[in-house]
């Protein structure tokens, strides 16, 4: 419908604009054309001047034969079907008309043409004025109807005559109405062409629409199945993460517990037996001892677990006190010397921070288990319209671009990626390496 739209007005624009370069043109045409019968007409009145010129001069002739014979020669003097030449005296009174006999004597000074011109009165007067032009309404002798006509009239001062002749411009008329009836054709012709081409793209751009809409639904679903993957994926990983830990570290503690107090049951029952055995009483206590220290140690672990799970300092205090806590827990831990850099303008999406927060700690434990660095830099700031995170260690490194991922590293890649970010790991050799991670500042689950 847009397309449509835009192509009718600019169909509609295009020819207001045409038709008015129509009427200019025309305008031009019909200019030229009357300027070439305006000279035409002059040359006519010059020639006609030219046959009569040597009775005027001759002052030997009366004046009554000379009348007579310039009567004479310009009622002979006419050209094509309608050229002519008339004579009116100075009161209107017709003396030559070669076409309309009846007339000849008549007096016509008040004759008006179906305009209300005064065709007589005004060629007279503009003969007076020293000769012109002038555009009226008159009977064409070979049709016999009237019709537009120019005429040029002149003055013969000797017996104040007026002498004209005229050109009828029907055939302009007729010119320039072929003319726009040729261009209204042509128009027409030119906004059903464009009408056609117009349709004809506008289905064309609707099946192509629709191909692509076809196309861009089965990548989406394509994207959506490997998003549902890659999120089952993570879930189970960190579930076997979660499992791994319950069984190596508090199932192990719990055992070591369920031992110790049953070795100290046993040596309890031992001494009702044996009463008072002072050795027996000494390895009980010690027993209830480690058992004690097996149950700290268990619920330390279930701290960390639940402190992996969800840091409750990121919820109480933010990011950057979560970020400072882990730093300072790993450099305790590692002696590896670490500096945080943070520098954002806002509160970032609660999604946002656990993300960062997570992929920075995965970090640190894969830098604490195969880096052997001695220091890291942890930088995160604003880029253009997202969260930059960029992560440097001076480690071994290795020499690969695209080494084969180990679980860390691939869930650091999936926790970015499953909020449209973008994750990237560029390592050296003996040099160290880097990990950048990019992120947008609101949280955009990615597709695909």
């Amino acid at each position: 419908m847009p397309l449509l739209l835009v192509a009718s007005l600019i169909t509609l624009i295009s020819t207001i604009q045409a038709r008015d370069l129509l009427d200019n043109e025309i305008e031009v045409f019909e200019s030229n054309l009357l300027d070439a019968k305006r000279l035409e007409l002059q040359h006519y009145i010059q020639l006609a001047q030219t046959s009569i010129d040597h009775i005027l001069r001759d002052e030997h002739m009366p004046e009554k034969a000379a009348q007579r014979e310039v009567k004479r020669i310009l009622n002979k003097l006419t050209y094509g079907a309608d050229g002519y030449f008339f004579v009116y005296d100075e009161h209107g009174v017709n003396l030559v008309h070669p076409v309309l006999d009846d007339i000849v004597g008549n007096n016509l000074y008040d004759m008006q043409d179906i305009n209300g011109d005064f065709v007589i009165r005004n060629l007279l007067a503009v003969a007076a004025g020293g000769g012109g032009f002038h555009r009226y309404v008159w009977n064409k002798p070979s049709t016999g109807q009237n019709e537009d006509k120019i005429s040029y009239a002149v003055q013969l001062p000797r017996w104040n005559w007026m002498m004209g002749t005229g050109l009828y411009i029907d055939d302009i008329a007729k010119e320039v109405a072929n003319i726009r009836v040729e261009f209204n054709t042509n128009i027409r012709n030119t906004f059903f062409t464009i009408l056609i081409i117009t349709l004809a793209t506008a289905i064309a751009i609707a099946v192509i629409g629709i191909a692509i809409n076809l196309h861009e639904g089965r990548l989406a679903d394509s994207r959506l199945r490997q998003l549902a993957h890659k999120s089952v994926r993570f879930q189970v990983n960190e579930r076997r993460r979660f499992s791994r830990e319950l069984h190596d570290g508090i199932s192990q503690l719990m055992v070591s517990v369920k031992f110790r107090i049953e070795s100290a049951i046993n040596n309890t029952a031992k001494l009702r037996v044996e009463s008072h055995a002072e050795a027996d009483r000494s390895k009980c206590l010690k027993e209830l001892h480690q058992g004690k220290a097996a149950l700290n140690d268990a619920i330390r672990e279930v701290r960390r677990i639940s402190h992996d799970l969800r840091p409750s300092l990121l919820d109480d205090m933010g990011l950057q006190p979560a970020l400072d806590s882990l730093v300072d827990h790993f450099q305790e831990r590692t002696g590896i010397i670490a500096i945080l850099t943070v520098a954002l303008p806002r509160q970032l999406p609660e999604d946002i921070e656990i993300t960062l927060y997570r992929v920075i700690q995965e970090a640190l434990t894969n830098i604490e288990r195969h880096a052997n660095a001695q220091t890291v830099a942890l930088e995160i700031g604003p880029g253009r319209q997202r969260i930059e995170l960029e992560i440097r260690d001076d480690g071994q490194g290795f020499e690969s671009e695209a080494p084969g991922e180990g679980i860390g590293l691939r869930n650091m890649r999936e926790r970015i990626e499953l909020f449209g970010g973008e994750f990237k790991l560029h390592s050296k050799a003996d040099v160290g390496t880097t990990l950048t991670a990019w992120l947008p500042n609101e949280v955009s689950y990615n597709d695909g």
